[in-house]
């Protein structure tokens, strides 16, 4: 699932100023092309979310009926079920004719560019179209528990999000629901929606319905959860073997849309790509394949998240390899391949953790 958050648990209570001052996280860079880029673009005009621009350039209404006309016969993620949701026909994902949301508000336990002082604005959409079996939030993504809101509603809940001082809308497990909240983000805008959107995802993606999304979506937050098919394959309930291959593919898509993160004076992020990846016990995720990954194949400056967090969770606990959490020294063995492949831009808690890591290895 998408949201399985932006650091350790401990840390997810400490601000950034607590972060700072105890030497675990750095002030930004300001040099190198990133930050002249930036401001580059803030100079030329004020920052404004992408699908205001889309819209005004009358291409937003359009975006909805074709992502609507693909539920007809459903293919949005590369599950392909071919059912007829609009006629209340399911899938794998179990997704329904309208939008099921579990819970909405601010989450404080984002990456920090999301979160800044107001917390990122989550959306949970329950159920999900990848259903690991280590699933955190698996009440939601594997029960599906939540209630049913039209397109409107939707739209209420982003405006309401937005009113309490949000920094963005942040879509958990959008894929199967892609066009309703398109729909909703129109609706909103209409009203005053102005935040930027993240589109938070397990990257089961295709990368072919990801191209509905350019110039809609400002900041992609995708999972890159396994570089070995076989173990895409043996931790979900269903088959997902091609996960890797396709993850990869939408992930490309999603950087050719958005590029490098940008943000604004207050470190608050407005647009770009920010990947997530888990370390799991007995290397199963394929990290050292995935930090070389996204430096060969995207950039050195991307936006990565290395998380510590993995917990055994759900039906974790019947597969003997990832039947324990992860040690120091697997996770200070991940961020030095991560340091080590020339990654620039890592997460700032994953630095602390590191610290942590180290200091609990030479003890």
């Amino acid at each position: 699932m998408g949201a399985t958050g932006g650091g350790g648990l401990l840390l997810y209570t400490l601000g950034t100023g607590f972060l700072k001052a105890c030497g675990w996280v750095e002030e930004p860079d300001t040099d190198g092309v990133r930050q002249e880029d930036q401001e580059e673009k803030e100079a030329a005009q004020p920052w404004e979310p992408a699908y205001a621009k889309l819209e005004r350039e009358g291409k937003l209404a359009g975006r909805i009926q074709e992502a609507y006309k693909i539920m007809e016969e459903c293919r949005l993620c590369p599950r392909r079920c071919g059912v007829n949701r609009l006629e209340g026909e399911k899938g794998f994902c179990q997704g329904v004719q309208k939008a099921v949301v579990n819970v909405y508000g601010p989450h404080f336990g984002e990456e920090l560019p999301l979160v800044g002082q107001g917390g990122s604005g989550t959306i949970f959409f329950s159920n999900c179209n990848l259903r690991c079996v280590f699933c955190q939030n698996w009440p939601i993504a594997h029960l599906g528990l939540g209630e049913e809101v039209d397109d409107e509603e939707l739209a209420r809940m982003m405006l309401k999000l937005q009113k309490i001082g949000c920094h963005n809308i942040n879509l958990v497990t959008p894929t199967h629901v892609m066009p309703h909240i398109i729909s909703a983000v129109r609706i909103a805008l209409k009203e005053g929606l102005t935040l930027p959107l993240c589109y938070n995802t397990s990257g089961y993606e295709r990368a072919e319905a990801m191209k509905l999304l350019d110039g809609i979506v400002d900041i992609y937050l995708p999972d890159l959860k396994f570089m070995d098919g076989m173990q895409a394959q043996r931790y979900n309930l269903a088959a997902a073997a091609d996960y890797p291959r396709l993850t990869r593919e939408a992930i490309r898509e999603m950087y050719r849309q958005v590029g490098n993160l940008i943000t604004d004076a207050g470190g608050i992020a407005l647009r770009g790509l920010m990947i997530r990846h888990l370390v799991m016990p007995n290397r199963i995720a394929g990290t050292e394949e995935f930090v070389r990954w996204v430096a060969e194949s995207l950039s050195q400056d991307t936006y990565v998240n290395i998380m510590a967090q993995y917990r055994v969770e759900f039906k974790a606990f019947e597969y003997e390899e990832i039947a324990r959490a992860i040690t120091s020294e697997e996770f200070v063995e991940a961020m030095e391949w991560a340091l080590e492949a020339g990654l620039s831009n890592l997460d700032q808690r994953s630095l602390a953790q590191l610290a942590i890591h180290r200091r609990q290895l030479s003890s």
